[in-house]
């Protein structure tokens, strides 16, 4: 009994101690996302393909990267988190990676949105929801 209170009692304090959140993630907007593909369509054909990617432009900060592993599809904001927004902060997509045409060429995993050349980075990035029905994929936020 004493066991289950100690516990109950450490769930209290973690669930409400305060969060910090990191002064350098900081940079994007929050910026409300709706948008449906038609995978049929040829600008998005190649997202049925393990390993691809597409880039749609004029959603969230910077645009939005979807990716195809072959079992799930990931969509990422395509403005690098660690940089202030300019034009060469948007990401450039490649595969499943994304890289930051600054020239610090920050590199990012677009399975897993965390930074891939720079462990330091502090940021990684904001990840949108995807669900899938039939042939449409609707990302939002």
């Amino acid at each position: 009994m004493k066991v289950l209170i100690s516990l109950l009692g450490l769930l209290t304090i973690l669930s409400c101690s305060s969060s910090q959140e990191n002064e350098n993630c900081k940079f994007l907007l929050n910026i409300g996302v709706n948008v449906s593909i038609n995978l049929s369509l040829p600008e998005y054909s190649q997202l049925q393909f393990t390993g691809n990617s597409v880039y749609i432009s004029n959603q969230g900060n910077g645009g939005i990267i979807v990716a195809s592993t072959g079992a799930d599809f990931f969509a990422w904001d395509a403005a690098d988190p660690n940089h202030t927004q300019s034009s060469c902060s948007v990401l450039i997509n490649s595969g499943l990676n994304a890289t930051c045409g600054c020239d610090d060429k920050n590199e990012y995993s677009l399975v897993n949105g965390q930074p891939l050349n720079n462990r330091s980075l502090m940021c990684g990035l904001r990840n949108y929801r995807v669900e899938k029905s039939g042939n449409t994929l609707r990302i939002y936020n």
